[in-house]
């Protein structure tokens, strides 16, 4: 399967859009919902092609609600909004204004506890492994219904993303680590993209101690406020055949940038198992160096996508293959 080649690899052929186009046609039955939407946002491409910010005339104005620059009003005269416990009403007013959620203890020591079991399960039998990261363990809710059903899609979890994004979220894919990502600031817009902007969202789980020697994950309150950063505002390389020579590393260049010229600041979150991180689209964050060799710092990370909206990969310009695993 070319999926699980693209997964794999990471050299030249990565860089084909050609290879991506191929893996579209062998997952048609991913992108025929794809043409109806297409044709609300005015996107006149097959739904094999290569996809990016490029091939958007304008930006559409349907933002996510709590993006609106009345995301605050709005969310007090919501009918839902009273029935929420305080608590959970200033961590809603934290998202707009600083980008993320932090959810303590969102899970129980004993769910953690048996959520690192079957992950290691999966990794011993040899149903699931690293992608060409060594670092990401990908998707490994297809394999495991206690994932799927306890942690992907938590009721709880999904009740408040929904409501934080106005629409219905669509559960897209997981990521495990073993040890902590050590990956620069990033947001995951140019990753999982969206048409209108925005409407995707992210959880991420402890599963043991976050600590300053087991790279612990960061994050740059308000940065989620500046505009979305895409292969039209950094030399990427991207052609009509190629998405570009090193094109990432000249993203992450670029952040590096605007971190310093808008004068961002770092902060981070040092989890216990259980706890849960919920950030925006556009927050950027990443994962510290791993001081001390050999030690874990287990996490697994959720993305959602939002329905009725283009979804799309900016860095690998294709098409996103929405799962049908429920």
């Amino acid at each position: 399967m070319i999926r699980k080649f693209i997964s794999k690899y990471s050299g030249f052929l990565r860089s084909l859009k050609i290879v991506y186009i191929v893996n579209n046609y062998l997952n048609k039955n991913k992108l025929v919902r794809n043409k109806s939407i297409y044709e609300k946002y005015g996107l006149e491409k097959s739904i094999f092609s290569s996809i990016g910010k490029k091939d958007f005339v304008s930006t559409s104005s349907d933002i996510p609600w709590l993006d609106k620059e009345d995301g605050f009003r709005q969310l007090a005269v919501h009918p839902d909004y009273n029935d929420l416990s305080p608590e959970l009403k200033t961590a809603i007013n934290n998202f707009i204004d600083k980008g993320f959620i932090i959810l303590k203890g969102f899970y129980s020591d004993k769910e953690i506890n048996a959520l690192n079991t079957e992950v290691e399960r999966l990794k011993k039998s040899g149903t699931v492994d690293f992608n060409y990261t060594g670092k990401k363990i990908m998707e490994s809710f297809k394999y495991s219904e206690m994932i799927n059903k306890d942690f992907f899609r938590n009721p709880r979890l999904l009740s408040l993303l929904n409501f934080l994004m106005g629409k219905n979220i669509v559960p897209f894919h997981t990521i495990n680590f073993i040890q902590g990502s050590e990956q620069k600031a990033h947001s995951d817009s140019i990753h999982m993209t969206t048409e209108p902007e925005g409407y995707l969202i992210a959880a991420w789980t402890a599963l043991e101690a976050t600590h300053d020697n087991n790279g612990p994950l960061f994050y740059y309150p308000e940065s989620h406020k500046l505009p979305y950063i895409t292969c039209q505002d950094y030399d990427s390389g991207n052609n009509r055949w190629l998405i570009g020579n090193n094109s990432y590393k000249k993203y992450e260049d670029r952040i590096e940038e605007l971190i310093k010229e808008k004068n961002l600041k770092k902060e981070y979150f040092f989890a216990e198992p259980g706890d849960v991180f919920i950030w925006h689209a556009n927050l950027l964050h990443g994962g510290d160096p791993i001081k001390k060799e050999g030690l874990t710092r287990k996490s697994m990370v959720a993305h959602y996508f939002c329905e009725d909206v283009i979804c799309y990969h900016e860095i690998s310009q294709r098409p996103a293959l929405i799962p049908d695993v429920e």
